[in-house]
């Protein structure tokens, strides 16, 4: 299989077969990335993400991947959009603002059991930076090393940030919850719990 860095010269260089087999590759994942977020948006910031891509002037970096490189350009177009949906003149702090903050009530999306719902409730009710934080460590996979790329901020920064991130969503699923022992038991295994709500939504 052709690296991901060959396609992505190929595409900029006018290859738009190269472009089609990126865009293949990696849409579930962006998808997954934008759909606990912005609901009927997502398709459009998906298309956006891939043009951006495109169109960059910023290139790869010599020790990140092209994956870190979408997720970067993925996590920038989405807060840019959600700039967009706020009043003219708002500011918008994505470390204090949760996606349940600016949409009170989304679309809950199908979950086979309680707890998913439950720990989809609960990203959507902690601040937006620490959602996608959480997101691109359980569901993607990517370490913090590759978190930290995408971001743009020191490692050390997102471990940091990681543990904090996991104490507001046990926080914010904790008031969501009545039954201490589901939620001990959701809690318990984490990984194997974001693992499958993974699966529900892309």
């Amino acid at each position: 299989m052709q690296p991901d860095e060959e396609l992505y010269v190929a595409w900029r260089g006018g290859d738009s077969k190269a472009g089609v087999q990126l865009f293949e590759r990696h849409y579930p994942a962006i998808a997954r990335f934008f759909r606990n977020k912005v609901d009927d948006d997502a398709g459009d910031l998906v298309q956006k993400t891939f043009l951006a891509c495109l169109e960059s002037k910023e290139r790869i970096r010599g020790d990140s991947s092209f994956r870190t490189f979408l997720f970067a350009v993925a996590h920038n177009v989405l807060y840019k959009h959600l700039r967009g949906k706020v009043r003219e003149g708002a500011r918008l702090d994505f470390g204090l603002t949760s996606v349940h903050d600016l949409r009170p009530t989304p679309a809950t999306l199908l979950a086979r059991r309680r707890e998913e719902r439950l720990l989809l409730l609960g990203l959507r009710r902690i601040p937006l930076d620490h959602q996608v934080l959480l997101e691109l460590y359980f569901w993607e996979k990517l370490g913090a090393r590759e978190i930290a790329d995408i971001l743009g901020v020191p490692e050390g920064t997102i471990r940091t940030r990681l543990r904090r991130a996991k104490q507001l969503l046990e926080a914010a699923m904790t008031a969501l919850e009545d039954g201490a022992a589901e939620l001990r038991d959701s809690l318990g295994d984490l990984d194997a719990w974001a693992a499958a709500v993974r699966g529900q939504i892309g």
